[in-house]
């Protein structure tokens, strides 16, 4: 079930963190994890891309890394994020992949890259 901007859900497992602020995926507690029944806010989502559109979406990320922002402007960068991954999956070959995640968690820590399938509504 996609989740909408500003939606409120909850972990529903132990998501280890990399040193890159996204998820492992491996699901295991590690050294530095947030525990499962953890309460956030969706701040932004996309269709996972691949080829070109990740590396595009690579430096995206990075410039925005660390940034507060407000919940409209939380929305409109998510747009943007979007239409970069619709704009280059739109070429031959491109599968449309799955949507991830990024949430803003009750205790101020935000995380990207988690799987719809990691999520239920808080």
């Amino acid at each position: 079930m996609p989740y909408e901007i500003g939606a409120k859900v909850k972990l529903t497992r132990d998501v280890q963190i990399t040193p890159g602020g996204t998820t492992a995926g491996t699901g295991l507690p590690g050294p530095l994890s947030l525990a499962a029944g953890l309460t956030g806010t969706v701040t932004a989502s996309a269709r996972e891309a691949g080829g070109a559109s990740q590396d595009y979406l690579a430096s995206f990320d990075q410039q925005l890394r660390g940034s507060r922002l407000d919940p409209f402007t939380a929305g409109l960068v998510a747009d943007l994020r979007q239409r970069v991954i619709d704009a280059t999956t739109s070429a031959p070959g491109a599968g449309t992949g799955q949507i991830r995640y990024t949430v803003r968690f009750d205790n101020g820590f935000a995380l990207g890259g988690l799987d719809e399938a990691w999520l239920t509504p808080a």
